[in-house]
């Protein structure tokens, strides 16, 4: 009898552990939460919206391009000015040209084209840019004088498709 009432009582507090553990009964663990409001994260903005520009001939005379016949030592400026827009932390920019390429004729070694010169106001200002602001872009365009003979007569070069273009770069602490 001693070993039936000890199995007995086995029994019992085995069916007793059962039911705590197993969702009968109340074995409590811990749990807590809480939330917090982190913010919104906004993107920033890079744009760049041009103004009509302007061809000038070595003395600073208006010149149509679309009728000018350039000449061995002749030299034109464009220049165009650029509302550049950049919002953002660690917002970078790099003003380029493209569309100033020899469609056909010139002879590479016979023309120099540079640029783009950037200024604000009568400041020469480099790339990157880091802030909105109004840019004055300016690329060059000459004709070299040791351009001997008949060489290029009538040969064209086409600035039809000239842009200014701002390209975000990776600022330091990026990536």
């Amino acid at each position: 009898m001693k070993n039936s009432a000890l199995i007995k009582g086995t029994a019992a507090i085995a069916v007793g552990a059962a039911l705590l553990l197993g969702g009968g009964g109340t074995l409590a663990s811990w749990n807590a939460s809480d939330t917090q409001t982190p913010g919104t994260v906004i993107a920033g903005d890079l744009n760049v919206a041009a103004a009509a520009g302007v061809w000038k001939d070595r003395t600073g005379a208006t010149v149509n391009i679309s009728t000018y016949k350039v000449v061995p030592g002749d030299k034109l400026t464009y220049t165009q000015v650029l509302n550049v827009t950049l919002t953002g932390n660690k917002m970078a920019a790099n003003i380029t040209t493209s569309g100033t390429g020899a469609a056909d004729g010139f002879t590479s070694g016979n023309v120099v084209v540079t640029g783009p010169a950037l200024t604000i106001g009568s400041t020469a200002v480099g790339n990157p840019l880091t802030s909105s602001q109004t840019v004055t872009a300016t690329i060059t365009f000459e004709f070299l004088s040791s351009t001997t003979g008949r060489t290029d007569v009538g040969a064209t070069y086409n600035f039809g498709n000239v842009a200014f273009n701002l390209n975000q770069i990776t600022q330091t602490g990026l990536s």
